[in-house]
């Protein structure tokens, strides 16, 4: 509203409440406004979703309070240092330089002892390279010719062996180095000339190999009463795609999929006929499943909460945080004492503790009546705060599921740790060239991420599998 002073002297007293009315509400508008840009500049590792990467070189400050020790390993802490994976190949003796013009030195030997042990670690460098012969020869008494068979791996002049192919799959699955990079490592190393497109055939040639145990590893999932659910984007060929994961502490499913919402999760096919538990962030896509109990992360709410408390200062964000640790802490208590769930007098308490909690943040945050929008009518926008206490109210028995059934854990990390390589690949190697490379690179993260759940070295397994040898799930995974 642009009006001189003029012109508002000219206003009836009836024009100039309307005016100052209508400055009110816009001024209130602003402020609302500038609160949620500075709450959002504001955002960082530590009270947002936001990765620690985006962080930059603004620290966030430290929410750990001091326990009081001392840093490093406590008193009576059990070491564990670097073990010998196997018995010495070799030995070196070292004897005294004194000795070694010595007259008498072979005398001495007789007497010396060892005074101390020490060891060194190394790896060759070196390729192996076999040369394959195929032998014929004429019977002297059919006069034919027998001709000798080449094992079945060696089909062609040149072929690489399953440990170079294993360490290539690795370097770029499991441990997310870009193929290029790969390729120069592989060549420093061991001064291979290999190229890019033979270590993307490998991947893959292993991802094809793995597709029995992915399959089986996403029906263990889909059996299983407590999985943990999350999604996040990925590109392929500079398309922005989306990576569902289905995991649980022994088993790791992750697939691509074009779609994000209800779409995608159908395709992905873990939650379309699932009755168990999922634990997930509260994304809205996951509650219309409805024979899914849902369970949501309360890491992903205490980190809303921090954020509220930092931007509006107002405490019942703290008592929340607070309320919901010393939950986590007596959940842990009762664990210890073999119990599967809380007794029914501490739900009580606790429940009412939260519902008083919630009822001041609403309080605080009230919804507001409907108000005119535009030719129809709607709510007005509640920002990031009222949206979270609506959620409080709406899902609190979602959030306290960890409490009533042990079972069910605080947070949903596992899903996040799983689904982590994505972004980790995406930032070292930028995008995937086409669904099929973000596919086989999901399909060996799926095999690797849960041969590592049963303590096993990814390596040797992917040389295992492309030596032809089974992965069994039933010898191997323990929930």
């Amino acid at each position: 509203m642009d009006m001189t002073r003029e012109e508002l002297a000219k206003l009836s007293k009836e024009e100039l409440l309307d005016v100052i009315v209508t400055l009110l509400q816009k001024n209130a508008e602003l402020e609302a406004r500038v609160k949620e840009l500075e709450a959002r500049v504001a955002m960082n590792s530590q009270n947002s979703s936001k990765p620690p990467s985006s962080d930059g070189y603004r620290k966030p400050p430290n929410q750990r309070k001091p326990s009081g020790k001392s840093p490093g390993g406590q008193h009576g802490h059990k070491g564990h240092g670097p073990k010998l994976p196997h018995e010495p190949d070799v030995f070196e003796i070292h004897k005294p330089e004194e000795c070694e013009n010595c007259p008498n030195a072979s005398e001495c030997d007789k007497r010396q002892k060892v005074s101390e042990t020490r060891y060194e670690i190394d790896i060759p460098t070196t390729p192996i390279v076999t040369e394959h012969q195929k032998m014929s020869v004429k019977c002297p008494l059919s006069k034919t010719v027998f001709t000798g068979r080449f094992p079945s791996h060696i089909g062609g002049r040149l072929q690489y062996g399953a440990n170079l192919k294993a360490l290539a799959v690795s370097l770029v699955t499991a441990c997310t180095v870009s193929i290029s990079r790969a390729q120069a490592l592989l060549g420093d190393l061991f001064d291979i000339s290999i190229g890019v497109g033979t270590i993307s055939s490998m991947v893959s040639g292993c991802a094809a190999k793995v597709k029995s145990v992915v399959i089986d590893i996403k029906n263990e999932v889909s059996r299983s009463s407590v999985i943990h659910v999350d999604e996040t984007g990925t590109r392929v060929d500079g398309k922005l795609v989306w990576v569902h994961v289905s995991s649980t502490g022994g088993l790791t499913y992750i697939d691509v999929c074009e779609k994000r919402g209800k779409e995608g999760i159908d395709a992905v096919g873990v939650l379309s006929d699932y009755s168990g538990t999922a634990v997930h962030d509260c994304w809205a896509s996951y509650f219309k499943y409805d024979k899914v109990r849902h369970g949501l992360c309360n890491a992903h709410l205490l980190r809303e909460l921090r954020a509220v408390l930092e931007n509006t200062g107002q405490l019942w964000a703290w008592r929340l945080m607070d309320f919901l640790l010393a939950l986590k802490r007596r959940k842990e208590e009762f664990v210890s004492r073999g119990l599967s769930c809380a007794p029914p007098e501490d739900l009580r308490v606790f429940l009412s503790d939260y519902d008083a909690i919630v009822s001041e943040a609403l309080c605080l945050n009230p919804v507001v009546d409907p108000v005119s929008v535009g030719k129809g009518r709607g709510r007005r926008a509640r920002g990031r705060v009222g949206a979270l206490v609506d959620r409080l109210v709406l899902r609190g028995s979602e959030f306290l599921l960890f409490f009533w059934d042990f079972v069910v854990p605080f947070d949903n990390n596992q899903a996040e740790r799983d689904v982590r390589m994505f972004k980790v690949k995406q930032k070292v190697s930028g995008c995937f060239r086409s669904m099929a490379g973000g596919r086989a690179f999901s399909a060996i993260m799926s095999f690797v991420g849960t041969v590592r759940k049963c303590g096993l070295s990814a390596f040797r397994a992917i040389r295992d599998v492309l030596l032809g040898k089974a992965f069994s799930l039933t010898s191997n995974v323990t929930e």
